[in-house]
């Protein structure tokens, strides 16, 4: 079976014709359980995004910040697996025929070995992952493989990036490109900024001939950010706020629910109408 890259390519293009931007979610697999992570995936598909990222969760997330580090505690304390990964893509993608990515840091890849996952990922629907720290120079072996398996490759992009960085990320890529909103890891804030819009239009600007979908994560939480971000990004990507929502439910059913809540909210925020 190969990747589901297409379907990802087809969702964003379609978002893009109705005029709004793509509604992107992030949960970690095995987040509270790895049931109750496929359900809670499941329920944010259901509460209006378009793409789910499935987190791999690793004992160090340099990226993530406390709402996400302690989630993927609680999956890995759980014994979570990469099967379990793998198998709360399938059943995502089964349930729901949309888009499903993996976010995940290199180690865990390179251990595993890159042909056993992409063709697994594949396997199971995926349709790529998203590598925040892979550098573009070291990714020829990841890239022939997921090019093989019909899998994305998603790099992310920070306001620190150089534009001649950019034009280098945007050739290699495939999918869309993780613009960072700003320096630092993932969590809630008050205020996205215009570091994400100026960093859009940069990348937008260095691949140009790629073509390549621009969406924007860290830091979006609500409706109102949602709709900012819209204003000016291909995708609107929002992990914490919905790992919190988890977090702070008073067991598992209200968590799944508080979820769809919240993607419903953000949903109308992407169509700006808040």
């Amino acid at each position: 079976m190969s990747g589901t890259i297409k379907l990802l390519s087809d969702t964003l293009a379609a978002t893009k014709a109705e005029g709004r931007a793509a509604l992107i979610a992030y949960l970690p697999a095995g987040f509270p359980t790895v049931d109750g992570g496929i359900e809670a995936i499941k329920a944010v598909f259901d509460g209006g995004a378009d793409i789910v990222e499935v987190g791999l969760p690793h004992s160090d997330p340099v990226l993530d910040g406390p709402v996400i580090q302690t989630a993927d505690d609680i999956a890995l304390r759980g014994g979570v697996k990469i099967a379990d990964v793998m198998r709360t893509v399938k059943e995502a993608y089964e349930a729901t025929r949309k888009p499903v990515l993996v976010m995940t840091y290199w180690n865990p890849i390179d251990r595993y070995g890159v042909e056993r996952f992409t063709a697994e990922l594949a396997e199971a629907g995926g349709a790529g992952c998203i590598l925040p720290d892979l550098p573009v120079q070291e990714s020829a072996l990841w890239r022939e493989h997921a090019d093989k398996h019909g899998l994305a490759t998603v790099f992310v992009v920070a306001p620190s990036s150089r534009d001649a960085r950019l034009a280098e990320i945007t050739a290699a890529g495939s999918g869309f490109v993780y613009a960072a909103s700003l320096m630092g890891v993932t969590g809630t804030r008050e205020s996205v900024g215009a570091q994400a819009q100026d960093l859009v239009e940069r990348t937008r600007a260095a691949g140009a001939g790629a073509d390549l979908p621009v969406c924007v994560g860290l830091g979006v939480s609500d409706a109102r950010q949602a709709a900012e971000v819209a204003g000016f990004a291909d995708g609107v990507i929002v992990g914490s706020a919905f790992v919190k929502r988890m977090l702070d439910a008073p067991d598992d059913k209200s968590g799944v629910e508080g979820v769809r809540e919240l993607a419903g909210e953000l949903a109308k925020g992407v169509r700006r109408q808040v």
